[in-house]
């Protein structure tokens, strides 16, 4: 016999565990929506940043790889040379008497060996292990060759006579030279000016005029002025002289450097170092010749 909705009783309660199963069953399907829904937004972000993660892996790979080619090229290149005159004086006697001869060419060994600047007048100036640019020539004067800096700092009795000539190569050397050795903590309050010698711009006869009416500590120029001044005329006086310092750090566009010059190295030895009162005291062990 069939019943429909109005055969239950009155009072009627459904079972609490039929009344929970169809609860679930309602909440379980809302579930498998959302996680449908959710997988589906998901799914371009996580592409997304999949692919961030790729290029930056890419990218570190490659500052790696460049890092490690850069490494092994700054390994593979040779180690800069030693300056010329960082060598010890037994060298650079040597290498000074064999440009020497490229400026007497026709003198004999014999007539070469009494014009050559003997050892004990080279300074050693090996304990300096910094560049030797105008930025560091202070700071090489104070610690390799202090008998000099003191020198500087003293108070100048005679116009014209330096205790330290600077021969460098080119005007504009010479004029950036003048300005170092013009700082303080070498010539301190007492010190002498610091001429600068160059024929560029500038008459020998002006040259003259102003070493004697100057008292001067030191002299930067080109071997041709200052060459002059020592065989020509009387204006530079080396009574108080104890220092020649050749400039052989420095190249020209050529790369060459003052003793490469031919002319520059010829003014050199034959009327700087070559100037027989400048030779004598040098071989007199009076003056000392540097190499910077």
């Amino acid at each position: 016999m069939a019943h429909n909705g109005d055969d239950l009783d009155d009072d009627f309660v459904l079972d609490d565990i039929v009344a929970l199963s169809e609860t679930e069953e309602v909440h379980d399907a809302d579930d498998d929506i959302e996680k449908l829904l959710s997988a589906d937004e998901d799914a371009p972000v996580n592409q997304e940043q999949s692919l961030v993660d790729k290029k930056r892996k890419r990218r570190e790979k490659e500052k790696q790889r460049k890092a490690k080619k850069r490494k092994l090229a700054e390994d593979a290149q040779p180690p800069e040379p030693v300056s010329l005159g960082a060598q010890p004086p037994v060298l650079l006697a040597d290498y000074l008497s064999s440009v020497q001869a490229k400026t007497f060419k026709k003198l004999s060994a014999i007539e070469l060996q009494d014009r050559q600047i003997p050892e004990s007048s080279i300074a050693d100036t090996t304990q300096w292990t910094g560049s030797r640019t105008s930025d560091d020539l202070v700071e090489f004067i104070v610690k390799a060759v202090p008998a000099l800096h003191t020198r500087l700092s003293m108070r100048t009795k005679s116009p014209g006579a330096p205790t330290l000539l600077f021969l460098t190569s080119a005007a504009l050397r010479v004029a950036g030279v003048t300005r170092t050795l013009k700082s303080k903590t070498l010539r301190g309050e007492k010190g002498g000016d610091v001429a600068k010698l160059f024929a560029k711009h500038f008459k020998l006869e002006e040259h003259v005029k102003y070493l004697k009416r100057t008292k001067v500590g030191a002299a930067v120029g080109t071997p041709g002025r200052i060459g002059k001044l020592l065989c020509e005329t009387d204006a530079l006086s080396i009574s108080a002289l104890t220092h020649i310092m050749l400039d052989v750090s420095y190249h020209d566009k050529k790369n060459r450097t003052l003793l490469d010059i031919p002319e520059t190295r010829d003014e050199i030895f034959k009327t700087v170092l070559g100037a027989p009162q400048v030779l004598q005291a040098i071989q007199a062990g009076k003056i000392q010749v540097v190499l910077f």
